[in-house]
């Protein structure tokens, strides 16, 4: 391998080429503005870089060369001549892909958005759908109480809801430009940093010019952000996976989301959600990289930062095209309401609302707790469950049993009452969803 190919990031940088255009065309007018490069100079040099960006536009690919900001550069010489050289005054590679890149996340910052929120979208769709399905939660994967399927399935809408809040917040590091840091030092041409600013839409201009050029704190910040989302996404393809197993049944996965066996024809196989379970370790991996790349960089710029863009670049593609399968799986999910309500008659979901019984009777909740974990370990030797108790059995563990604990022996009952904020019951709930949409409008 020529010593060339191997120093080339052409292969990978390409991508930034509308925004290594859009960059340059703020630098030159304002180059020109300040008259350090003079109007009909810096009218050719636009006017150049618009053409070659109308033809990236119409699907056109310009010539490789070492990186996307010499590749540009080349370009424009061919159309306007040497003219064309005079683009770099006052402006070094260094500076210039910083802004690349922040030009670049934040229109991947739209796009995640929205991505997340079509997710967020279909989940709601989902649970309005299915508000009072019932069915058992689970903490350490053993049936715990129970809850509303819409109630459990929001969970994941929240959680994206923190990816989208986190999308938001990093836009406040990526609208600081860098632009006139130059390779480290600044320059000593006249330049207006705040102009180059806000033809670009930044919001300030940062500060320490030796900062500016070794910064890659947006870099895996974001990236730091698609692999959160994805490891979230996980979660949920993990929950769906196991859930679309016979042994549950709570789910029917959409047949554009698995695929057959080679050898069992009567098998599907959720695919699609392990690939989605699998990819995420590719995120994952890109964060490291990069964490691994900046722990013993010297300031400012070193060449190993070159290497920040396959990883950056990997985990955006993997988070966006997940964010749409994930999007398709819940458009398309069927739920199995019968055997997801049957499955709580199981597990003594309603033990913790037989030790409140007792407390509100004036035991103290530990006592009332081991009372009926005795009367649990009873029913399960005889495997029984409480509709089994009759009023003698009860009162042989506590006096204060009385006739009306047996109105509390209903799961949907028990479920529709747990109203504390943030709850599953029919009022929580309600509200709960009611404030997921207000947000999804903003």
């Amino acid at each position: 391998m020529l010593p060339q190919e191997y120093i080339s990031s052409f292969s990978v940088d390409q991508r930034l080429a509308p925004y290594d255009i859009k960059g340059s065309i703020a630098h030159v007018a304002m180059l020109s503005k300040q008259t350090i490069v003079s109007a009909s100079d810096a009218k050719k040099i636009i006017e150049g870089l618009q053409s070659i960006a109308k033809d990236l536009e119409a699907g056109k690919k310009i010539p490789p060369a070492e990186d996307i900001h010499f590749a540009v550069e080349q370009e424009l010489i061919k159309r306007i001549g040497e003219t064309a050289k005079k683009m770099h005054t006052a402006r070094s590679r260094n500076d210039q892909v910083v802004l690349d890149l922040k030009l670049y996340l934040l229109d991947v910052t739209e796009t995640a958005l929205k991505k997340v929120q079509n997710v967020q979208k279909s989940i709601l769709e989902l649970a309005l759908k299915n508000q009072e399905v019932l069915m058992p939660g689970f903490t350490h994967l053993q049936h715990a109480q129970a809850v509303y399927f819409s109630h459990y399935i929001l969970a994941y809408a929240w959680m994206l809801q923190r990816d989208a809040e986190r999308l938001l917040d990093q836009k406040k590091r990526l609208e600081v430009s860098p632009l006139g840091a130059c390779a480290l030092a600044g320059t000593s041409f006249p330049i207006d940093r705040e102009e180059t600013a806000k033809l670009l839409g930044f919001k300030a201009i940062t500060e320490n010019s030796i900062d500016s050029v070794a910064d890659r704190d947006f870099v895996t910040e974001f990236t730091f952000i698609c692999s959160l989302t994805m490891v979230h996404l996980s979660r949920i393809s993990e929950e769906l996976i196991i859930w679309s197993n016979l042994e549950f049944n709570y789910v029917t996965l959409g047949e554009e989301y698995t695929s057959g066996s080679s050898i069992m024809p009567q098998k599907r196989n959720p695919d699609t959600l392990e690939l989605v379970r699998g990819k995420t370790s590719r995120a994952i991996g890109s964060l490291v990289s990069l964490l691994t790349l900046l722990k013993a960089q010297p300031l400012a710029y070193n060449r190993d930062l070159q290497e920040d863009k396959v990883s950056l670049f990997d985990a955006v593609d993997t988070t966006l095209v997940s964010l749409d399968v994930m999007e398709g799986v819940f458009k398309t999910l069927k739920v199995n309401k019968k055997e997801m309500e049957a499955s709580c008659d199981y597990g003594f979901l309603l033990a913790t609302e037989c030790a409140d019984y007792l407390t509100r009777k004036g035991l103290p909740f530990r006592e009332a707790h081991s009372i009926v974990s005795k009367i649990v370990a009873y029913l399960l030797k005889d495997g029984k469950d409480f509709s089994a108790l009759d009023i003698k059995t009860l009162k042989s563990y506590s006096p204060l049993f009385e006739e009306d604990f047996f109105n509390i022996l209903s799961v949907r009952k028990s479920t529709e009452l747990k109203n504390s904020y943030g709850g599953t019951g029919i009022l929580a709930l309600s509200n709960q969803i009611k404030k997921l949409q207000s947000l999804l409008k903003k």
